[in-house]
């Protein structure tokens, strides 16, 4: 990461900072000592909100990806067969309460 600012000098020097996070040097902007922003070329970002939105697709499309990545049909496997023995036929709880 190129050098840091605090707030008040990156007000100054904007223009600078903005070149730098263009050229691909992440600045970090503190207030009071304390770092609360970083400025990143907008292609860094939408690499990066790219990443986090393939991580976070949800069960059904990461189950899809997962199914063609390890292409299930072609293993011939019977779901049935395999969780056989694991499944319970009932359904709830068959606990009584008094």
């Amino acid at each position: 990461m190129s050098e840091g600012y605090d707030l008040a000098e990156a007000r100054d020097r904007f223009a600078e900072i903005v070149h730098d996070a263009e050229q691909g040097k992440p600045v970090q902007i503190t207030r009071l000592g304390k770092p609360v922003v970083i400025v990143l070329s907008l292609r860094e970002y939408q690499r990066l909100a790219s990443e986090n939105l393939s991580e976070n697709l949800g069960f059904g499309a990461a189950l899809a990806e997962f199914r063609q990545k390890y292409q299930i049909q072609a293993l011939d496997i019977n779901p049935d067969q395999v969780f056989n023995q694991v499944r319970v036929g009932s359904c709830g709880n068959n606990q009584t309460t008094e």
